[in-house]
């Protein structure tokens, strides 16, 4: 027996009567703006709809339309559009094969990151999938806030870590529940469609607690044409159960395509499907399946072109008759039956004897190279527990992360998005970097070279649970700081040394990643209001660049500004005794790297960018040529330089930092 404390307050009748009318007038129910009655718990009615709900006739009210609103909708959209001054700084340290890969890790805020890759990866993108926090009232979304205060000089100033906190927990309690989730979610999504090709895909994972709502938000932004599905996957872990629902053992995948145009690939064949395939030829096995058409609209009236007399064997006309003998049809027309012939698709059958033979025309149909497609309904796919168990042997037993996604379920996306040699993937909540490691995994299997973009928040693991403890314990063994992000990183490293391992033939697949992190801009901000102008100031703006960032800095956040594939190969060298960058430089002998960078400065006067650089960059014939604005002794040097690579190299872009 529970003993409960006698309330210090007479009766709330107000709030007893909302909640009597939520009972009575459940479609009346919404969700207030923030600092209504919805905070403490009770539902928020909206009156005009109870005004309808009450009246036998029209009651005039907001204008209706059919879409998906919410509390935060337009602080949403603004949040999608907002410029941010941030670039991405490469971690050669945290990285595989940084100089080679074509995979990505960034660290930080997806939002942000989605929004520095807009230039670079526009409609590059094969497959997206994503698996974003639920909103089960248990996990976490996040709060995004672009207010500049205090706080913004705080980051700058390196006093505060921006990720902490960015994080806040949703419980059920709280009065914009769904609304704080949709606006999480909205901006993310938006920016995503952005990147994917025209026969790109993206794949949600999500539960029942938002299905319908993520549904109406993807309609929105993909379009109700583009649905191409969803599909339900048995997890293997029952949850929930008690009084208030009924025990959950599926979640859902919801696919979208960029456009409404896009196709999903084929199935592989298991050993069960191949098994009716009990013909073989000089081609390979087949089956066949007659030339009538069976079901409905199977009558000559239906479709009298298709309708004709096939020539046996024997010589005899054979004609589409019904098993009762009604006049049938075919399944299609007289040229493409003889083009089926001619390829060598048509199979006649004797279902008589030889003295009265009854011939029957059936399609062939061959084993070799052929897809099943794929259904809405996931049965047979790993579940929830076997990605456990793969994650604890990957950690050496030990579990640092709660409700991984299965391997298996991840390769069966890629297989369905038909992902093929080159394909840029990209996943903006990492987690575990259990797609990642698919994506190795296929293309192992495969033997195809995919590009993965993993985004992952350094979020702090700060739980008292085993598993938070058991994470912890990891980074300490790695000398890395307590975040989600080290876990995803060292996942990542464990799970491509696994794939190497498993097919040591596939060497040449590319499980390495180029990690980054997401930092303020690599300028200072050198607007002086005139009251403060003073000698001092000026001098200080002699760069604009931040003091602590490197060449490698400045190349990369050059390259996103430009719309430069950062995943690109660079490689360090010399150039009329200067350090210079080549990105994706070409074959021994070749011209036209993608960019060459020198961020070489002038000591004393003397040095730094010069025309002898410039003759020798000028011979490469690059497509672009990047300097430090501060790179040159003079302005007339600065002059000179620009002359001499119009007119050595007029089809290579200039720019300056």
């Amino acid at each position: 027996m529970t003993i409960e404390k006698l309330p210090d307050t007479t009766p709330d009748l107000t709030r007893q009567n909302i909640v009597r009318l939520a009972e009575l007038f459940p479609e009346c129910v919404t969700e207030g703006p923030e600092g209504t009655a919805s905070d403490r718990g009770e539902p928020v009615i909206d009156w005009d709809l109870l005004k309808q709900a009450l009246s036998d006739h029209l009651v005039e009210g907001p204008q209706e339309r059919y879409r998906l609103d919410w509390p935060g909708k337009r602080q949403a959209l603004l949040t999608a559009n907002a410029a941010i001054d941030k670039t991405l700084r490469p971690m050669r340290g945290e990285s595989v094969d940084f100089d080679t890969t074509r995979n990505l890790f960034i660290e930080g805020d997806n939002l942000d990151a989605l929004k520095l890759l807009q230039e670079t990866y526009l409609g590059k993108v094969k497959l997206i999938y994503i698996d974003p926090p639920y909103n089960t009232g248990k996990d976490f979304i996040y709060k995004d806030n672009f207010t500049v205060s205090r706080q913004g000089y705080e980051l700058d100033s390196g006093l505060r870590d921006e990720h902490i906190g960015r994080l806040v927990a949703n419980p059920e309690t709280n009065g914009r529940f769904h609304s704080d989730w949709l606006t999480m979610i909205f901006p993310r999504l938006k920016l995503a469609r952005n990147l994917l090709r025209d026969d790109g895909l993206i794949f949600v994972s999500i539960d029942a607690n938002e299905l319908c709502n993520l549904t109406r938000i993807l309609e929105q932004l993909f379009g109700e044409l583009s649905y191409r599905g969803t599909v339900t996957r048995v997890t293997g872990t029952p949850t929930g159960g008690g009084n208030r629902a009924l025990v959950g053992e599926v979640d859902y995948l919801l696919v979208f395509g960029r456009n409404p145009n896009v196709e999903l690939g084929g199935v592989a064949f298991t050993e069960k499907d191949a098994a009716i395939y009990d013909k073989e030829d000089q081609e390979g096995k087949y089956l066949t399946r007659t030339l009538r058409r069976t079901g409905g609209e199977d009558r000559r009236e239906d479709r009298p072109t298709m309708f004709y007399p096939i020539e046996a064997p024997d010589g005899t006309e054979i004609f589409p008759i019904g098993p009762t003998g009604y006049e049938s049809r075919w399944i299609c027309g007289p040229a493409r039956f003889q083009e089926m012939k001619e390829g060598g698709l048509i199979e006649f059958i004797n279902r008589g004897t030889s003295q009265s033979p009854d011939w029957q025309v059936h399609q062939k149909f061959y084993l070799a190279g052929r897809a099943k497609q794929p259904s809405d309904f996931w049965s047979n796919v790993e579940g929830n527990k076997k990605a456990t168990r793969d994650l604890r042997a990957l950690f050496d037993g030990e579990k640092v992360f709660d409700n991984p996604k299965p391997v298996g379920l991840l390769e069966r996306i890629i297989e369905v998005a038909g992902v093929e040699e080159g394909d840029l993937l990209l996943d903006f909540f990492a987690g575990s970097g259990a797609f990642f490691h698919a994506a190795a995994s296929y293309g192992s299997r495969e033997k195809i070279n995919t590009r993965s973009v993993i985004i992952q928040l350094p979020q702090a693991i700060d739980g008292d649970d085993p598993i938070s403890e058991a994470a912890r314990r990891l980074c300490d063994s790695l000398g890395k700081p307590h975040t989600i992000a080290e876990i995803t990183k060292e996942r990542v490293r464990r799970a491509g040394r696994k794939v190497r391992e498993d097919n040591p033939s596939s060497t040449e697949i590319d499980v390495g990643f180029r990690a980054f992190r997401i930092d303020g801009g690599n300028f200072l901000d050198t607007r002086v209001a005139p009251q403060q102008a003073s000698q001092e100031a000026l001098a200080g703006m002699i760069s604009h660049i931040k003091d602590d960032r490197t060449d490698e800095d400045l190349l990369f956040g050059a390259l996103l500004r430009w719309g430069v594939d950062i995943s690109l190969p660079i490689k360090k060298g010399d150039l009329a005794g200067r350090d210079v960058w080549f990105v994706d430089p070409p074959a021994k002998g070749q011209e036209g790297a993608a960019v060459i960078a020198c961020f070489a400065r002038p000591q004393n006067g003397k040095g730094g960018i010069d025309t002898e650089l410039a003759n020798a960059i000028a011979a490469l014939k690059p497509l672009r040529v990047l300097f430090r604005d501060d790179g040159f002794a003079s302005d007339s040097a600065k002059e000179n330089v620009a002359s001499r690579l119009k007119q050595l190299a007029p089809d290579t872009t200039l720019r300056v930092l």
